[in-house]
């Protein structure tokens, strides 16, 4: 086992692994910003070592600057959380050239993952269902052929994409044209590749997603699956487990599928295989190696603790955990808690004045606010996550309405109120939800406020 680990992250996960490694009696190295200076991580930490600026790009993505907090505290892994270098294959491959262990998935699969149109290559190869579309990167004519091919709408999508940018929809031949040059141009500002490929577009299907564990020694189980249909703009903002959706013997199905093909891979860490469910089908959008911002929902219905398991089995251990091992208990929900306006979603950045979460059975907070914080304009306005379990979902729901009531942040804007509304809509409430349903939700309330 690490002796001592450096987390390359900030906010709420840097926090949560800090707590996983002390658990594992690890000593911890929490590197900042200048402006993170007073984050909890850092106050929490064994050590801390300040890497620079506020901008990211000068501090949490400065490989140099984390290689050299790496070298003067003697950490022997990094753990990159979500974000920032998480699903770089570069940081860990130049970490291994320096005796540093990433924890996380090989640079080889990172690498593999991270490029949209090999991943789904890949995945049709490991015998999991995909979205009909083309087999690589398309040009205007091939785009217009495979489009009449599998029928409109059609879905433009940036190879080196995530986070809903460099995505646009095509109903006919007409906008598909304007549709690829402007996913291209997309795909170029935020990537530095304009590569796209083309998808079937699904209507109104949901967003389920597998979480998997692999050791990198042949073996390889699946912990169920999310339901992160609740979106905004392609970003999720309330996941829960298991979906409402799938029956028993859907779940273990697709589990299975997922399963296997991490075993085929030698695949090593957690990660998340993500599909559009439409009409009793999954279809594959992608595959995500590393942790989830969502992955407590799983943590709260399994009972087990994905970061502790990420760090043993970087540190070389086989996996300990058998698929027999693993049950689903009870039915756990999680909202994303952000600093911005509920209506209007602007950030909110600012000091904390009061700050009271909830508390109780079966209710989670993961943040790292406390009063007196001042959240810094510079990152994800994400400054925490409540998470609530219960024996069945109607009282996972209760448990969620109540812990929403008592949460308290004072100071700056959060997104609570959207999510106490949420719980009390009866689409909510019964489960009856498909990505798409939030976006309409929020058209229809700016109408009618307006």
């Amino acid at each position: 086992m690490f002796d001592k680990i450096l987390i390359a992250n900030r906010g709420e996960i840097a926090l949560r692994i800090l707590r996983a490694a002390k658990e594992l009696g690890i000593a911890t190295v929490a590197v900042h910003s200048t402006a993170d200076s007073e984050a909890m991580h850092v106050k929490l930490a064994d050590e801390s070592v300040c890497i620079g600026p506020p901008q990211a790009r000068e501090s949490y993505l400065n490989i140099p600057a984390l290689l050299s907090a790496c070298e003067i505290t003697g950490a022997e892994a990094v753990h990159p959380g979500y974000g920032f270098l998480a699903e770089n294959a570069r940081f860990a491959e130049i970490l291994a050239e320096h005796q540093i262990e990433f924890i996380g998935p090989s640079a080889e699969h990172i690498r593999l993952m991270g490029d949209k149109i090999e991943a789904k290559r890949t995945a049709r190869k490991l015998g999991i269902p995909c979205v009909p579309g083309s087999d690589g990167a398309v040009d205007a004519d091939e785009a217009l052929r495979i489009a009449k091919e599998i029928g409109y709408p059609v879905i433009v999508k940036a190879s080196a994409g995530g986070g809903g940018r460099g995505m646009k929809v095509a109903r006919s031949a007409e906008e598909l044209a304007a549709a690829l040059g402007m996913a291209r141009s997309e795909a170029k500002a935020a990537f530095g590749d304009d590569a796209v490929y083309l998808e079937k577009f699904l209507d109104n299907p949901r967003h389920i997603e597998v979480q998997v564990l692999g050791d990198g020694q042949g073996h390889a189980i699946h912990l169920g699956e999310r339901d992160c249909s609740l979106q905004r703009r392609h970003q999720k903002v309330f996941e829960e487990s298991p979906s409402p959706a799938l029956n028993l013997a859907q779940r273990l199905e697709i589990g299975e599928v997922c399963a296997n093909a991490m075993r085929e891979m030698n695949y090593k860490s957690a990660g998340t295989i993500e599909f559009l469910y439409d009409d009793g089908k999954f279809y594959f959008i992608e595959m995500n190696t590393r942790i989830q911002v969502e992955h407590p929902v799983t943590e709260m219905v399994t009972g087990l603790d994905l970061v502790n398991e990420q760090i043993k089995i970087a540190a070389g251990s086989a996996l300990g955990i058998l698929q027999s091992d693993v049950v689903l208990s009870g039915h756990a929900i999680e909202c994303r808690i952000n600093a911005e306006d509920p209506k209007t979603f602007r950030p909110s950045p600012g000091k904390i004045a009061y700050y009271h979460p909830p508390g109780g059975l079966g209710v989670r907070v993961d943040s790292a606010a406390y009063a007196g914080y001042t959240i810094p304009p510079y990152y994800d306005s994400l400054i925490g996550k409540l998470i609530v379990h219960g024996r069945t979902r109607d009282e996972a729901l209760l448990r969620l309405r109540r812990a929403l009531d008592e949460f308290i942040v004072d100071g700056i804007e959060t997104t609570i109120p959207l999510f106490r509304d949420l719980v009390r809509n009866p689409d909510i409430q019964n489960g009856v939800y498909d990505i798409h349903w939030l976006e309409h939700y929020l058209e229809k309330g700016a109408k009618d406020g307006a």
